[in-house]
C-alpha cells in the first residue's frame, strides 16, 4: 500500500515564502503579526476569482489554493495589512464599492514607492494616473464612475470589494497565530514606527552597521537599546553622528562591580556603559543615552577645571536633564535623576557655584551612575585609547548634528543649549592672544610727539632746513606700568613661572611699558622694585618658596606711594591660595588645568 504523501503544495510553499517576506520587511511585519490569516479550504470566505478579503475585525482570508510567485504573493499580502494600518475602514463612506476602489489604488501606489514585491500584471497602474490620496480619488469615482482599471485592482476579484464591512462592524479582537492583537497601540502607531524603523535600517545599511541581504539580519528583534540608538540615527540628528561613534556595552556584571546603577560615559573609549539590571524601557534608554552623550559633545571632563569631580558632575546632570524634557528627548528614570526649575536656564558652572554651599545635602544626591559621577575617568575595560584629538572630535560630530537637526527642521531646541554649543564650536582662543587683549585694553598706543627741542639729522637735499624730532609724547610714559605678584610659593613649578615671566616681558615691551613693578611672596613680601622689562625674563631673583599667603603682596602695591594708583595687577599663581581681595583692576595669570577657589572679579588666563 502506497503512503500518502503529506508535503505542502507549490501553492502553499509559495504562499508561505511570500508571508516569509511581509514578516520580515519593518513596515508589514509589525503589521502582518497583528492579523489573523485563514486560509484553510474550509473556511476561507475569499471568492474562487480573487486574492483574498479583508475583514473589518482583523482578520483576513486568503485564497487556499491560488497559486503564484512569492514575490507577488508579498505584494497582495502587504496590501491587505494596509487596509488597517491607513485606517481605511470608515463608517461614513455611502458609496462603499467607490470608497474600496480608491484605497486599492492609494495603497498599491504606496506599495510601489517603496518598491515591495512584485504587483500582478492585472493591477498595473496605468502610467498616465495621477498621485492622488483615497479621499481625491473617492472624490472622483463618485462623480465620474469606477474605471475598469480600478476595478481590475480589486483584491477580491471581479464584483467584490477588497474591503469587507458588516452591518454590525465588529470590534472584538482577533486572535492571531502569534497572539491576541494588542489594543495597547494603534494601527497607526505601528505602522508609524514600522516607517520610522524601515529609514533607520536604511541608514545603517548605507553606514555599514547592518546587511543589506539575508533574512536573519532583517527578521531578528532587536533589543532595546537597539531601537533607542537606531531612532537617534533616524529621527534625532542633533545627536545621531555621536550616538553612531558610540559603543554601547551592556553588561551588568561590570555594572555591579563598579557601582553603576544606571549609566555611565567613557569619553576616552567612547563607550556607554548601560545597567540592563535597571530594566529601562525604550523611552528612557532614549533619554540615558542622550544625557551621557551630552556629557561628551559638551566637554563637561575638560572643563571641570580643578572642581570636586562629584558635585561637578551633579551640576552638569541639572543641567543636561532639564534641556532634555524640554526637547522630550524620552522619558527620564526614576532613578538618577537630578532636575530642579529654580535652576533652568543657569550655566553647568553657575549651578556648581550654587550647590557647593551645601555640601552635607548635595552629597546624598545620585547620579546615573549612584554615589558617584558617570563621566568616567578610569578605565572599566581593557583597551586603547585611540591618538584622535578628542575635543576636535566631538566638536565635529556635534557640529554635524546641529547642522542636520537645523536643515531639516527637527524642531526647536533650548536656547541655552544653543548657546553653549555654538561656543563650543568656535575656535578657542590661545592664552597669549587673551592676555594681549588685556594688555591693549590698559595699554593704548601712544602717541608720537614732534618737537624741536632736539633736531632730527638734516636731509642732504635741504641741509639749510632743520627737521623736528619725531618720538614718543613723554607724558604719556608717566604711570605707565603695572605691578606683577608672582606666587612663589614651594607648589610652583619653575617651567610655569619662566613662561609666565618669559610672555609678560615680551608684551612689556611691546605695548612700550619702560618698567614693570615686580613682587615676589610666598608667606611675605620681597619687593623687587621697578625692573625694565627686557631685564624680567631674564634677572629676576626668586625669592621665598615657602607657604602661600598673596594678600600680603597686594596690599603693598596698592599702598606702595611711588606705584601708580590706577595701575592694574596682574597675579600668577598655581590657585593654592585663600581668597584674595583686590580693590583695582586686575587679572589672575594660571597653570591650565587650575582653579580659583573663589569667584575672581578679574579676568582669568589660563597657560597652556
Amino acid at each position: 500500500m502506497a503512503k500518502t504523501s503529506h508535503k505542502p503544495s507549490p501553492a502553499t510553499l509559495a504562499y508561505d515564502a511570500g508571508m516569509a517576506q511581509v514578516l520580515a520587511h519593518p513596515i508589514f511585519g509589525p503589521l502582518a503579526r497583528r492579523v489573523s490569516w485563514v486560509r484553510a479550504v474550509s473556511a476561507s470566505q475569499c471568492p474562487p476569482a480573487g486574492w483574498l478579503v479583508v475583514l473589518r475585525n482583523h482578520c483576513i482570508h486568503v485564497h487556499p489554493k491560488r497559486n503564484a510567485p512569492p514575490d507577488e504573493w508579498a505584494f497582495v499580502l502587504a496590501r491587505g495589512v494596509l487596509g488597517y494600518a491607513m485606517e481605511l475602514f470608515q463608517r461614513d463612506r455611502g458609496d462603499w464599492p467607490q470608497w474600496c476602489a480608491a484605497c486599492d489604488v492609494a495603497s498599491t501606489r504606496f506599495l510601489a514607492s517603496v518598491k515591495f514585491g512584485q504587483c500582478p500584471a492585472d493591477m498595473q497602474l496605468p502610467a498616465d494616473v495621477p498621485a492622488w490620496d483615497e479621499e481625491r480619488w473617492y472624490r472622483q469615482f463618485c462623480e465620474s464612475g469606477v474605471p475598469p482599471w480600478a476595478e481590475s485592482m480589486g483584491l477580491a476579484g471581479p464584483r467584490a470589494t477588497s474591503l469587507q464591512a458588516p452591518e454590525e462592524w465588529p470590534e472584538r479582537p482577533a486572535t492571531t497565530r502569534w497572539g491576541t492583537v494588542s489594543t495597547q497601540d494603534s494601527w497607526s502607531e505601528v505602522f508609524a514606527a514600522g516607517i520610522a524603523n524601515s529609514v533607520a535600517q536604511a541608514v545603517e545599511i548605507a553606514a555599514g552597521t547592518r546587511a543589506a541581504l539575508g533574512g536573519d539580519a532583517r527578521s531578528a528583534p532587536r533589543s532595546t537599546t537597539e531601537r533607542a540608538r537606531s531612532w537617534f540615527i533616524s529621527s534625532f540628528p542633533l545627536l545621531g553622528s555621536m550616538v553612531a561613534a558610540f559603543d554601547i556595552l551592556e553588561d551588568a556584571e561590570l555594572c555591579r562591580r563598579e557601582e553603576i546603577m544606571v549609566g555611565a560615559v567613557d569619553e576616552t573609549l567612547r563607550t556607554i556603559y548601560l545597567n540592563p539590571a535597571a530594566g529601562l524601557t525604550e523611552q528612557e534608554t532614549r533619554f540615558v543615552i542622550a544625557h551621557e552623550i551630552l556629557h561628551v559633545a559638551l566637554r563637561h571632563m575638560g572643563r571641570r577645571q580643578g572642581r570636586d569631580p562629584y558635585l561637578w558632575n551633579v551640576a552638569c546632570d541639572y543641567v543636561i536633564n532639564d534641556w532634555l524634557i524640554q526637547m522630550q528627548v524620552g522619558s527620564a528614570p526614576a532613578l538618577g535623576l537630578l532636575h530642579d526649575l529654580e535652576l533652568r536656564g543657569l550655566s553647568a558652572e553657575e549651578v556648581y557655584d550654587r550647590i557647593v554651599v551645601d555640601l552635607r545635602r548635595m552629597r546624598k544626591l545620585l547620579t546615573l551612575a549612584g554615589r558617584q559621577g558617570d563621566m568616567l575617568d578610569r578605565r572599566l575595560s581593557p583597551g586603547q585609547p585611540g591618538f584622535t584629538d578628542l575635543d576636535a572630535f566631538y566638536k565635529e560630530q556635534l557640529g554635524k548634528g546641529l547642522m542636520l537637526h537645523e536643515s531639516q527642521g527637527r524642531g526647536l531646541l533650548p536656547a541655552a543649549l544653543l548657546e553653549e554649543i555654538r561656543a563650543l564650536l568656535q575656535p578657542p582662543i590661545p592664552w597669549e592672544v587673551e592676555l594681549a587683549r588685556w594688555f591693549d585694553h590698559h595699554f593704548p598706543p601712544i602717541e608720537t610727539r614732534r618737537t624741536y627741542t632736539r633736531l632730527s639729522r638734516r636731509q642732504s637735499a635741504t641741509p639749510d632746513i632743520p627737521r623736528p624730532q619725531v618720538g614718543p609724547d613723554p607724558r604719556w610714559l608717566e604711570g605707565r606700568t603695572f605691578g606683577v605678584v608672582l606666587d612663589t610659593s614651594g607648589s610652583m613649578d619653575r617651567h610655569t613661572l619662566a613662561k609666565a615671566l618669559g610672555s609678560i616681558a615680551g608684551y612689556a615691551q611691546a605695548k612700550e611699558v619702560p618698567a614693570v613693578r615686580v613682587v615676589c611672596c610666598d608667606a611675605a613680601p620681597y619687593d623687587l622694585g621697578y625692573l625694565e622689562a627686557q631685564d624680567i625674563a631674564h634677572r629676576v631673583e626668586i625669592k621665598g618658596r615657602g607657604g602661600t599667603v598673596l594678600q600680603p603682596a597686594i596690599t603693598l602695591l596698592e599702598n606702595s606711594a611711588d606705584f601708580p594708583e590706577d595701575g592694574p595687577l596682574l597675579i600668577i599663581t598655581d590657585a593654592d591660595c585663600d581668597r584674595l581681595s583686590v580693590r583695582r583692576s586686575h587679572a589672575y595669570l594660571l597653570a591650565a588645568g587650575r582653579r580659583l577657589p573663589f569667584m575672581p572679579s578679574g579676568d582669568v588666563f589660563y597657560m597652556t
